[in-house]
């Protein structure tokens, strides 16, 4: 490092900042202390790299960098009463703390926000990443906030985005159905479907459906039951599920939603006795259902370990290559299926 900064003309100290990418040092002179790095042969060296993780995590108290933490669900208080977002921030504090980070939230949405402003703040506070937390309604950010993907490193949680796509961090969908599926059919079901609203499957590039398909083809085809993706409609006309359940009569359910099992009473149809139940994300107000614990908690640490190892690496702006972290869901037990026989 001393070889880079004497022949760039400046400290160590602005090369150790430069090569980490800290905004107090002017772009076109990270770019040149980055070449005459290269020219050098300069390589990190990963043992005084985690030497330094670990001096943040035991002195927590003093300076802290700083970390974005972006609420893009619409509802400015997701953060505290949406019945999933809270774990995925949960995890995302615990994992911040663990590494010596800071947290500062923000709202997506806020009227006065868009991205040029939330630039500013982000560089005035010294933030370099930003975690972006509670999509739930599209997979698309606001071009709006472009510059904030363009100048940051960032990572996404629940959801894989589109224009931009960004590096993110979610439960595995596709092995979370599989996983539900093969726990049912060992408790005896014969017939599993997947209840799930086609949007929803969209949002997470059909991995619901595809993980439910998988399932379905190692059961014989008189076994094989299509799913119901008109959830929207049967909320407004439940008519719409009752003509599909009494159609293809599935033995178990695979579903996010409590309304099925409304709409399974209101035709005399209750679970466990007549049929099962299998909740694909236990949450606040279904835990006594069985089925998949998500772990978003998990999901929130796994994105602030993937947004520190790209400010590390100093990889900031859009990804030529995002990086997927999935997270495996797992079974919990519950009062929506039969009980598994023992011995």
């Amino acid at each position: 490092m001393a070889m880079i900064a004497a022949e760039a003309g400046v400290s160590k100290n602005t090369v150790s900042l430069a090569l980490r990418g800290d905004r107090q040092i002017p772009p076109v002179t990270r770019r040149r202390i980055a070449r005459i790095a290269e020219r050098l042969g300069y390589v990190k060296n990963p043992v005084l790299a985690h030497l330094m993780t670990e001096l943040r995590k035991a002195h927590p108290a003093g300076f802290r960098q700083t970390l974005g933490l972006l609420n893009a669900n619409l509802d400015r208080e997701a953060f505290a009463r949406h019945p999933t977002i809270p774990a995925y921030v949960q995890g995302c504090r615990r994992r911040a703390e663990a590494q010596g980070y800071g947290l500062d939230e923000f709202w997506l949405h806020d009227p006065g926000m868009d991205g040029l402003r939330l630039n500013r703040i982000l560089k005035s506070r010294g933030i370099r990443g930003v975690i972006v937390v509670g999509l739930m309604k599209t997979n698309e950010l606001p071009h709006a906030f472009l510059p904030v993907w363009e100048q940051n490193a960032c990572v996404v949680t629940g959801v894989r985005t589109r224009n931009p796509t960004l590096s993110f961090c979610c439960v595995d969908h596709h092995a979370l159905v599989l996983e539900a599926c093969g726990r049912a059919l060992a408790l005896g079901y014969e017939r599993p479907a997947l209840v799930i609203d086609r949007r929803i499957d969209r949002l997470v590039d059909g991995r619901f459906s595809a993980g439910m398909s998988v399932a379905q083809q190692a059961l014989p085809a008189r076994r094989r039951v299509p799913g119901f993706y008109d959830v929207d409609e049967a909320r407004e006309e439940p008519a719409v599920f009752k003509a599909w359940f009494e159609r293809h009569r599935p033995d178990v359910i695979l579903t996010l939603y409590t309304a099925v099992r409304r709409w399974l009473q209101a035709l005399g149809v209750g679970a466990p006795r007549d049929i099962g139940l299998v909740q694909l994300e236990r949450r606040r107000g279904n835990l006594e259902w069985a089925g998949m614990d998500q772990h978003n908690d998990l999901t929130g640490e796994a994105a602030v370990d993937l947004l520190v190892s790209l400010l590390h690496n100093n990889q900031a702006g859009l990804p030529a290559f995002p990086v997927a972290t999935l997270v495996s869901g797992s079974w919990v037990d519950g009062g929506t299926v039969r009980q598994a026989v023992k011995g």
